[in-house]
C-alpha cells in the first residue's frame, strides 16, 4: 500500500485529492459539504444547479467510500435542501449503511422572516460494513433520567447512550451536570461565540466532533474531512490523539487551519474504551 504522510491540510479540491490516496485507509471521515444554499465562501461558488450539486457530490461519496477501510465509519453533515437525496445516493447507490439519521437541534437558529427559523442539521451515520465497525459506546455516555431527576439505585452508573435528536440548549441542563463534558451542550457558533475563529461562515462546534470522532475512531487511527473549512475536525483529532488529514480548495482558509492547529494540545495518554459491533 502506498505509504501516506498523514496530519496534513491539502490545498486541492477533494475529489482528485481523495483519488490519489490508497483504497482503504482511512478510518473515519467526517463530511460538512457546501449546502448549496448560496453561502459565499472565498474559493468555491455555492450555487450550482441541482442536478449538477447532487452529481458532484456522489463523486465525493464514492471516494469516501473507496478510501475508507472495511469497518469504516462516515458521518455527513447536511441541510434540509438535500438531506433526503444524499441518503439514497449514500444507501443505495454506494452500499453504505446508515445506523443513525441524527438530527441536531441547536439554540440561536437562523433568523427566516417567512417559515419558521432554521435550528437543525442532519446528521447520517454511515459505516461500510452494519456487521463490523467501531462504535465506542462508553466514550459518550450521558447521564439518564434515572440517575439525574429520580435518583434510582437501579439506574446504570456508566449512564446511557444518548438519543438520535441532539438538542443543545444550555439552559435546559441541570446545575449538576453544568461541568460534565459527556454532555453535548453547545449551540451553532454565532458570530460573538468565544469559540468561533472569525474568518469562516460555518465553523462547526467542537463539541459536536469530540462526539463523532470518539464514538467512531480510536487513538491512533486517521480521521479525514474532505472539507476543511474552519479546521474544527482536525483540531478535535488532533486533540484527541488520532491522526487528521482534509482538504481544503481555499489557501487562506488551509493557512488559517494549520495557524489554528499549531495550539492545540493533544490530551496526554488517550485511551478511548474501545468497543466494535
Amino acid at each position: 500500500m502506498k505509504s501516506v504522510e498523514w496530519n496534513r491540510i491539502v490545498t486541492q479540491d477533494c475529489v482528485a485529492g481523495m483519488r490519489a490516496l490508497p483504497a482503504g485507509s482511512v478510518d473515519l471521515v467526517f463530511a460538512d459539504p457546501p449546502f448549496n444554499i448560496g453561502y459565499e465562501y472565498d474559493a468555491y461558488d455555492d450555487r450550482r444547479t441541482d442536478a449538477e450539486y447532487l452529481g458532484w457530490c456522489k463523486k465525493w461519496m464514492t471516494q469516501v467510500r473507496r478510501i475508507l477501510k472495511p469497518r469504516g465509519t462516515f458521518w455527513l453533515a447536511i441541510g434540509d435542501e438535500f438531506a433526503a437525496e444524499l441518503k439514497v445516493c449514500a444507501t443505495g447507490n454506494l452500499g453504505f449503511s446508515c445506523r443513525s439519521w441524527v438530527i441536531w437541534y441547536y439554540t440561536f437558529g437562523v433568523n427566516c422572516k417567512r417559515k419558521f427559523t432554521r435550528s437543525h442539521t442532519h446528521l447520517f451515520h454511515f459505516v461500510k460494513d452494519p456487521g463490523c465497525f467501531t462504535f465506542n459506546a462508553d466514550a459518550i455516555r450521558v447521564p439518564s433520567a434515572r440517575q439525574m431527576v429520580y435518583k434510582d439505585k437501579r439506574a446504570d452508573s456508566k449512564g446511557r447512550l444518548p438519543d438520535d435528536t441532539w438538542i443543545l440548549r444550555p439552559q435546559w441542563i441541570p446545575e449538576e451536570c453544568t461541568t460534565d463534558d459527556s454532555l453535548l451542550v453547545h449551540s451553532r457558533l454565532c458570530g460573538t461565540f468565544k469559540e468561533r475563529e472569525g474568518w469562516h461562515n460555518c465553523q462547526m462546534p467542537e463539541p459536536v466532533l469530540e462526539r463523532i470522532i470518539r464514538v467512531s475512531s480510536n487513538p491512533g487511527e486517521t480521521v479525514l474531512d474532505p472539507f476543511m473549512g474552519s479546521g474544527t475536525t482536525a483540531v478535535v483529532a488532533k486533540r484527541w490523539g488520532r491522526n487528521y488529514f482534509g482538504f481544503e480548495i481555499s489557501a487562506d482558509y488551509a493557512g488559517n487551519i494549520e495557524r489554528r492547529l499549531a495550539e492545540v494540545v493533544p490530551i496526554p495518554e488517550v485511551r478511548e474504551p474501545h468497543v466494535a459491533f
